[in-house]
């Protein structure tokens, strides 16, 4: 699916519904895919965000394995009208047993890309699940020998510059406490090792708005969610890798060793019989 106006170029994916392309004036502005690095470019993570504790979720006393961030990334989906994308196959999987549907939609405004995600429950009982997004962008003129390859400056809801903590680290993928909150500068610089120990996440609502800045601290481009829940940035820590992922979550990882009901995952959501939950961030030009 393509959509276009005077300003942007977006090109999505029936496959995960994902957004593969973000042009503006010739410049592209979403990750390639290179597997060499990381074979997505902005994919939907549900109904885990991050990795659940040994792959494993566990709902009414049932153990079903779950991969780190879902499977919907990784399902077909069917254009259904107005910019539309339903998943195809939800009752398909047997590590997720509840009725549902998930549907993706676009719009464009100017040089604003809004990607809304909707979950609307078709159980008998209550569903629980996660939801986030994981947009991967080319960082501008990236070029290896430089020390510095950008900068990322966090906001909060009220629009405000907010130097975040992290409270945790990831080992394997999970949360673990740190003895000591430590601080992240309001213009936090893009090195060869600002990941060398995994993504950095920030939980309990301090980022509502990620900025992607060139080498001289110029707005490239914005990630915009006020509802998330928690912020994770993150590359691989490869040598030459010319991108950065912006990703608003309503979930997050397991801390290790949780060994709880999906419903008592930090962060999780619940939706009762025909309820809807909606989840909404936009990508912002400058």
């Amino acid at each position: 699916m393509t959509l276009k106006n005077d300003k942007i170029t977006i090109e999505i994916s029936s496959h995960g519904a994902e957004l593969l392309s973000l042009k503006s004036e010739g410049r592209e502005y979403i990750w390639n895919g290179d597997a060499a690095y990381w074979n997505r470019h902005a994919p939907i993570l549900f109904p885990a965000v991050g990795k659940p504790y040994r792959n494993t979720i566990r709902i009414d006393g049932q153990a079903y394995t779950m991969k780190q961030h879902g499977f919907a990334r990784d399902s077909e989906f069917e254009e259904v009208g107005d910019n539309t994308l339903r998943m195809l196959g939800a009752e398909g999987h047997d590590n997720y047993p509840y009725r549902y549907d998930l549907e993706a939609h676009y719009r464009l405004d100017g040089n604003i890309v809004e990607i809304t995600w909707t979950v609307s429950s078709r159980d008998s009982r209550d569903m629980h699940f996660q939801i986030g997004a994981h947009p991967g962008f080319m960082l501008p003129d990236y070029d290896a020998t430089d020390a510095i390859q950008g900068y990322v400056r966090y906001l909060d809801r009220e629009d405000r510059a907010v130097s975040p903590t992290i409270t945790s680290a990831l080992a394997d993928g999970n949360r673990v406490p740190l003895a000591q909150p430590q601080t992240i500068p309001a213009v936090m610089p893009l090195t060869a090792d600002t990941f060398a120990h995994d993504a950095l996440v920030f939980e309990q609502g301090q980022v509502a708005e990620a900025v992607l800045c060139d080498k001289q601290g110029r707005a490239v481009l914005s990630v915009l969610c006020p509802q998330a829940e928690a912020f994770g940035v993150w590359a691989p820590h490869k040598e030459g890798c010319p991108f950065v992922c912006l990703e608003p979550w309503c979930g997050i990882c397991d801390e290790s060793g949780y060994c709880g009901d999906i419903a008592d995952r930090t962060y999780s959501h619940r939706l009762a019989p025909s309820e809807q939950y909606q989840f909404t961030y936009k990508i912002k030009l400058q």
